[in-house]
């Protein structure tokens, strides 16, 4: 996302005009190319309207882009795991996604850690219907003491899948990665979140450390350096329409284990 990039959306030729960027030209409404940039500049929207803010899954607030959890779930329904770690709880709206995953597909739980659990959230979780599926552990989930708690949550044989929603640094993601990414099973993923930082450096609300200091970097450095994980991009579960890349706050954020 450049944030020099000009775009002018003429509905009625049904042509997209972009300029300042290196994907400048015209383009029909409907292509792909179209498409993504004006993806692109929804997300920015989106961002500075803080669009994510305004959902919920069963009773409480999930602070995501809808198709981002659709995304997830497709994976999740591929997968199937056992158990999927996630750091962060917030308001719980992703622990209680999950957990209505793993009741409809009648396997699986959810471990929710965060370095702080608001008693109001953590009642609100807790009274919910879906909380037999849900652990909660509250803690630094970078610490060797979360860490080895929850590695004694999982059993042997069971299919792990994690997902990364904490603390966003660059430095705190990649402590999270060695903590949890051993407990990766093959053909399972590490889901790395929010890296869309990185292109919205500039905007409101937003650090200039940005550039480098987010979740796709960490991703990218784990990855050189360890193997067993490579980025795969999910395939769409189904599409029979012409775009086939997400729209997403998590850009290479699927770290599948390979061996």
């Amino acid at each position: 996302m450049n944030l020099d990039e000009k775009i002018v959306i003429d509905k009625k030729s049904g042509k997209i005009t972009v300029t300042g960027s290196d994907r400048a030209g015209v383009y029909d409404i409907g292509t792909p190319e179209a498409f993504a940039v004006i993806s692109d500049a929804w997300i920015r929207s989106g961002w500075d309207t803080k669009y994510v803010y305004s959902f919920t899954w069963l009773g409480r607030p999930i602070i995501q882009l809808p198709e981002d959890m659709i995304r997830m779930q497709e994976v999740i329904y591929t997968v199937k795991p056992d158990m999927l770690i996630e750091t962060g709880v917030a308001h719980g709206g992703s622990l209680i996604f999950y957990a209505s995953l793993f009741h409809a597909m009648g396997r699986g739980r959810v471990v929710g850690l965060d370095i702080e659990i608001r008693p109001h959230n953590r009642k609100a979780i807790e009274s919910h219907e879906l909380f037999d599926y849900i652990t909660l552990i509250q803690g630094d989930s970078a610490s060797p003491e979360v860490a080895g708690e929850v590695e004694k949550l999982v059993r042997p044989g069971e299919v792990v899948m994690v997902s990364l929603d904490s603390n966003h640094s660059k430095e705190h993601v990649l402590a999270e990665l060695s903590a949890y990414a051993p407990l990766v099973s093959v053909g399972s993923y590490v889901v790395v979140m929010d890296g869309i930082m990185e292109h919205l450096a500039g905007a409101p609300r937003t650090e200039d450390d940005w550039t480098w200091n987010n979740p796709r970097q960490a991703s990218v450095e784990f990855v050189s350096m360890n193997p067993d994980f490579e980025i795969v991009e999910p395939e769409f579960r189904f599409n029979e329409g012409v775009v086939t890349k997400r729209v997403t706050y998590w850009p290479s954020a699927y770290l599948k284990r390979i061996r």
